[in-house]
């Protein structure tokens, strides 16, 4: 992967708002492949049902998808996201998700992203389609 790309993308996560809120932390960036973490907090993260908010451990799994799938320098966006939740995370968990790309065309990448827990517990798995522009990422 390129350096320069890499490093943008490290950065722009630094400072994106969302993943500053929920202290997600960009700790593997590799071309078409990207781990993202952050700790299950319950005070900001629950649903009504005092468990983890579905809408919470979807940003974990978008914030992967969407660093993996700019790593070829250009803008992909999501064309459709189809997650599975499988178990309710313990609060103060480390969560991880995994967005690894399994194919690529001129317009369209479709990536694998599963997060888990810190015992390797599936929390949920996710199939993702891209949509590449072509287009430069804006802040290289």
């Amino acid at each position: 992967m390129d350096e320069t790309i890499k490093k943008a993308i490290v950065q722009a996560v630094k400072t994106e708002p969302l993943a500053q809120a929920f202290q997600m932390q960009l700790v593997t960036l590799n071309l078409g492949h990207s781990i993202v973490e952050m700790v299950y907090n319950p005070e900001v993260m629950n649903n009504i049902y005092a468990r983890a908010h579905g809408g919470a451990i979807y940003a974990l799994i978008d914030e992967a998808f969407e660093t993996a799938g700019q790593t070829d320098g250009t803008i992909a966006v999501a064309m459709n996201v189809n997650v599975t939740y499988v178990a309710s995370p313990e609060a103060g968990t480390l969560l991880r998700a995994e967005a690894k790309k399994v194919s690529c065309t001129k317009r369209t990448a479709s990536y694998d992203i599963k997060v888990t827990d810190g015992n390797g517990q599936l929390i949920a798995n996710c199939q993702a389609l891209a949509y590449r522009t072509r287009k430069p990422i804006p802040f290289l």
